[in-house]
């Protein structure tokens, strides 16, 4: 079974919100919901994640940016905006997905999610990890 296929196997079947799958074998997973997941693997574990594939609930602008900080070299998602589709395109990273949207919504669904507005406005890494840095201690 390929990468992507396990990633999207464990995504499913232990209900998680993020799998990631390098050389047959699980070597992160999440199920907490939002983007600190990602966060976290692109702060702490970047070097190992070269070449892995990645299984998703969603992944807006934001998300699809940390994936190619990371290496990743596939990708799944359930949802995905149309912004993160550009970034994967332009990054040349393979993708498959359920749903797409305009952009991802916020847990309310009132507005635009808070990392969707961040990436809106930002093409540098550094940028983006300072900004989204900045909203997760928000959050603590």
């Amino acid at each position: 079974m390929k990468d992507i296929e396990l990633a999207k196997k464990y995504l499913e079947e232990d209900n998680l919100a993020l799998a990631v799958v390098k050389n047959g074998e699980l070597i992160y997973k999440s199920q907490e919901k939002g983007i600190k997941p990602m966060y976290f693997l692109a702060i702490n574990e970047k070097g190992i994640l070269k070449g892995t594939s990645i299984a998703d609930k969603v992944i807006g602008k934001g998300a699809a940016m940390l994936c190619s900080y990371i290496g990743a070299k596939e990708l799944y998602a359930q949802l995905i905006s149309e912004g993160a589709i550009k970034v994967l395109e332009e990054e040349n990273i393979v993708y498959t997905y359920d749903r797409i949207c305009p952009y991802i919504k916020n847990r309310e669904k009132s507005d635009m999610c808070p990392v969707e507005k961040i990436a809106t406005n930002v093409d540098d890494m550094e940028t983006l990890l300072g900004e989204i840095g900045k909203l997760l201690k928000g959050r603590v």
